[in-house]
């Protein structure tokens, strides 16, 4: 995944494994903090990669454009990946432009929430939450 340096604006490559990790910019060696906001997945293989390969829990949100609810819970999904940052990593996938990733989860109503640890679906939950309740769901 790419990440851009908030201080000299330096694009840095960071594997999955190390997301929750605080790192360090190749440029200016300015401290890169974990990811802190839902990260939005563009393909598949981006997804299974982080799935795959990261060391802590990953909370995935199923969500669509056109969904009332879903826009509704997207700031309670930002908040809890800024409070799991370090801790956790919180993903977005858009079913409409990954209907098939949305497929193989069996996703059927939106919103959705699957929790993933060692890449492994350990609990799912559709319906709005708030971000306590999410976090409590990576917990858990």
């Amino acid at each position: 995944m790419l990440r851009t340096c908030p201080s000299c604006g330096g694009v840095n490559r960071i594997p999955a494994s190390h997301l929750t990790d605080t790192g360090r910019c190749g440029r200016c060696k300015t401290a890169l903090p974990p990811v802190a906001a839902p990260i939005e997945i563009t393909d598949a293989a981006t997804f299974d990669d982080i799935v795959g390969h990261a060391t802590a829990p990953v909370l995935v949100d199923f969500w669509a454009a056109w969904c009332g609810p879903c826009k509704m819970v997207a700031p309670e999904v930002a908040r809890a990946a800024a409070d799991l940052a370090g801790r956790a990593i919180v993903l977005k996938v858009n079913t409409e432009r990954l209907p098939a990733l949305a497929a193989r989860y069996k996703v059927q109503s939106i919103p959705n929430f699957v929790v993933f640890r060692g890449g492994a679906v350990v609990r799912q939950q559709p319906g709005a939450m708030r971000h306590s309740d999410l976090e409590h769901l990576v917990a858990a």
